[in-house]
């Protein structure tokens, strides 16, 4: 595994809210991410888990809301790797789109 992506997403809606809305617009983040699919998901508590598959990869990805921010956490295969910035600037430019 290469190192994962991590952004912070700050929001002001409270826990409960931003969990509600990110179960709410989830099924927008498969149109992301070219050709891929998210292929499981499942919250535990206020934390997110989800799996998609890609370019035949499989990415999991964690996303763990908390009172005023949103922490996601993408483990890229080595593959994909390479991406990790474009990634990162992905989720920081389109993640605030789950929460509204």
């Amino acid at each position: 595994m290469s190192a994962p992506v991590e952004v912070d997403l700050p929001h002001q809606l409270g826990r409960e809210e931003a969990r509600r809305r990110i179960e709410r617009s989830f099924g927008k983040l498969s149109g992301w991410i070219p050709g891929g699919q998210v292929t499981e998901h499942r919250w535990e508590g206020d934390t997110l888990t989800f799996t998609v598959a890609a370019m035949g990869q499989r990415v999991h990805a964690r996303l763990d809301v908390r009172d005023a921010l949103v922490h996601a956490r993408i483990e890229l295969p080595p593959m994909l790797g390479m991406f990790a910035g474009q990634i990162g600037a992905a989720l920081k430019a389109n993640g605030p789109k789950l929460l509204r």
